[in-house]
């Protein structure tokens, strides 16, 4: 096939969710009918069964939440699926972020009983304003629901997205019996198969069909066909265009633990969803479908599978093939790097990749070479044209810690895990200035990172640490002639620190303790990190770059 072809069949998407909406099952259930597992839980290899998840991660399994987002690609009906699970606690959300810049498209998830949640709106005006198509999937019919016109209602008034039912149910709770599929016209009733691990059995039928009446009873029947009535009164066609400028979403209903219309999102996602669009670099809009090869990482991950111990750059190819030992350009550093290692991801387990095309990711193992952010490029024959995609934004950290290993003789494992953990971004690393950088204060966004370090600074590198919370909650890069940085004035419940790379950080209790520091520092300025840390890209595509 050509490359135009291998990018027309490529569907790369995330799914998004407020926390114990059921998105884990979600995955599972989609790997599942796309003939990824056999069995809900366990990974179908080449050669044998092996027992892997989209949580990978020992902690994830121990507390029962996505702690990092993780790719899963199948192929599906003629198609190459790219699953980009992600984290639904809003502790973790600058992974997620990260991980939507690497997405065509994203599937939003909504517990039936409970609507619109707080990190689902967070995570929808991403999408919203990276014009993201969405596709909603209604989960957790089979328990007691709201009502389903209420639901749509919520969305659109609350999200201000529109809401066009594909589907619709019959029943709620004990009484969901399956979905009306009002393309077809033809209703799913399903099976419930034990604890929902192998597919459930569907069997179809018209809407006047008897068996209906047999299966429901009067109530949820005459909701049902109210329901219905209502909408197909209203008249309204979908508009696909609509949806793919992210002005309305297309709203399945269903149960991702008892398997109920799943495969039905799954296959009308598949042929709704749009393949990989041009992306904005500095040179223009990037042709997925053009000759040379260019992507972006997004995410680096250390210590995926016990057996390698090594760091994976996950990249977004953004355009052309991708072939293993291929030699791209890194923009940041100017320098040619040879892909010899590169891998198809599939959670924790790898297999040896020879070609992807846009909207796959490769991962490439990273001995320090590349950084989120990159952007690789095939380079010209001749010139030394850069090409360059929207920087990955860093988030300001909110919540501050001191950590410090127990045990000195381990403190090579422990600057070692320190440096790892930090490349990939979900923590920021800072240190008293002058200081001999033994005892590092950490950054994040969310309290939870530091106890995932703590976790994993133990497990992965057999250093045992001792954590403690500092009272800060604002940082701001600090600008000025080095001298008077050094003899700023700060309040006393403030401290001066210097990030990794050496640069002058002030931590601040309080928005007011800011102000003070701003009022007797007049020649020094407190920059917040999102405006410098990695510039703007408005600085360098202009205002409201974005995905074209």
């Amino acid at each position: 096939m050509s490359i135009e072809e291998e990018v027309a069949k490529r569907r790369t998407f995330a799914i998004i969710s407020h926390p114990d909406a059921g998105k884990t099952t979600l995955t599972e259930k989609l790997l599942l009918y796309g003939g990824a597992i056999q069995t809900a839980g366990q990974v179908s290899a080449r050669r044998a069964q092996r027992a892997a998840t989209s949580d990978w991660m020992e902690l994830e399994k121990q507390r029962g939440i996505s702690i990092t987002s993780t790719v899963l690609q199948f192929p599906y009906g003629g198609y190459t699926i790219n699953l980009l699970d992600t984290p639904g606690h809003q502790d973790f959300g600058e992974d997620t972020y990260r991980t939507l810049l690497a997405a065509d498209s994203a599937v939003m998830l909504i517990d039936a009983a409970k609507g619109v949640e707080p990190q689902t709106k967070k995570l929808f005006a991403i999408c919203r304003a990276r014009r993201i198509p969405l596709f909603t999937f209604i989960n957790k019919m089979d328990r007691p629901s709201r009502d389903p016109l209420e639901l749509l209602d919520e969305l659109e008034s609350v999200l201000g997205i529109g809401a066009f039912p594909m589907n619709w149910p019959l029943g709620n709770g004990p009484s969901f019996k399956g979905v009306y599929d009002r393309q077809t016209r033809e209703v799913h009733l399903f099976e419930r198969s034990a604890h929902g691990a192998k597919r459930a059995h569907v069997e179809m039928a018209g809407i006047n069909d008897p068996q209906i009446r047999e299966l429901l009873d009067e109530q949820s029947l005459s909701e049902f066909r109210d329901g219905l009535e209502l909408l197909e009164g209203a008249g309204a066609d979908f508009d696909h265009e609509a949806m793919l400028r992210g002005e309305v979403t297309p709203v399945f209903f269903g149960s991702a633990v008892t398997n109920f219309g799943v495969q039905l999102f799954l296959d009308r996602f598949v042929a709704m969803s749009p393949p990989p669009a041009a992306r904005v670099s500095n040179a223009g809009a990037v042709d997925p479908a053009s000759d040379q090869f260019s992507g972006f990482v997004f995410k680096i991950q250390a210590n995926m599978d016990p057996r390698h111990r090594d760091r994976v750059a996950f990249v977004r190819v953004c355009s052309g093939k991708f072939e293993r030992d291929m030699t791209v350009r890194n923009a940041r550093m100017g320098k040619d790097v040879r892909l010899s290692r590169a891998m198809r991801l599939f959670a924790s387990e790898r297999e040896s990749l020879e070609a992807a095309y846009a909207g796959d990711v490769v991962g490439l193992a990273n001995p320090g070479v590349f950084a989120i952010g990159d952007t690789l490029f095939e380079p010209p024959s001749s010139g030394s044209a850069s090409l360059r995609f929207e920087r990955v934004p860093s988030f300001a950290p909110e919540h501050f810690a001191s950590v410090r290993s127990i045990d000195t003789s381990a403190y090579k494992s422990f600057g070692k895990g320190i440096a790892q953990l930090r490349e990939e971004g979900a923590i920021q690393v800072m240190y008293p200035i002058g200081s001999m950088r033994t005892e590092p204060v950490l950054a994040a966004v969310g309290a939870l990172q530091f106890e995932v370090v703590k976790y994993r600074l133990e497990s992965e590198y057999n250093v045992k640490t001792v954590m403690s919370g500092l009272p800060f909650s604002l940082a701001r890069r600090v600008q000025g002639e080095p001298d008077l940085i050094l003899r700023a004035q700060l309040p006393t419940n403030a401290k001066l620190v210097e990030d990794w790379d050496g640069r002058p950080v002030a931590l601040f209790e309080s928005e007011w303790s800011l102000r003070l520091a701003e009022e007797w520092n007049p020649k020094l300025r407190f920059v917040e990190f999102t405006a410098i840390d990695r510039g703007s890209n408005e600085e360098v595509f202009g205002a409201g770059a974005r995905s074209a």
